[in-house]
């Protein structure tokens, strides 16, 4: 069933989303901020806000860019697991998980939308060009 398949991804990638942002305020808010009381580091998760609406939408230009946009989180994550220790190591680790299943189920769920898409121009192109021929 394509169509569970591809609710499975939205999904896994809207929730992997939203737990990010959940992470990012915890981590530089409460759980272990740069500053007692709080960092003004919490305002990394305001890329993170940009693209939610389009991703509730499923809109694909949307689920293209924040593809890309993610990957700033990964890398983030990847420097502050090797460069930090105890508690921060920790949340960048979490931080590397959920950007990379955001990133993967974002590229696994627009892959037969972009198939599609190709096919489609394809065809009318081939139409395009019979009917020139003609």
């Amino acid at each position: 069933m394509p169509g569970s398949r591809q609710t499975a991804l939205y999904h896994s990638m809207l929730w992997s989303l939203l737990a990010l942002i959940a992470l990012g305020v915890a981590w530089e808010w409460v759980l272990a901020p740069l500053r007692p009381g709080g960092s003004w580091l919490i305002l990394k998760i305001v890329p993170l806000l940009l693209p939610l609406r389009g991703i509730l939408k499923r809109d694909v230009y949307t689920l293209q860019w924040s593809s890309m946009l993610i990957l700033l989180y990964v890398m983030e994550g990847a420097v502050r697991v090797m460069s930090e220790s105890g508690t921060s190591a920790w949340l960048a680790g979490l931080e590397v998980v959920l950007s990379t299943i955001f990133f993967l189920c974002s590229l696994l769920y627009l892959k037969p939308i972009k198939t599609a898409s190709k096919r489609r121009a394809k065809q009318a192109l081939q139409q395009k060009t019979e009917s020139h021929n003609e």
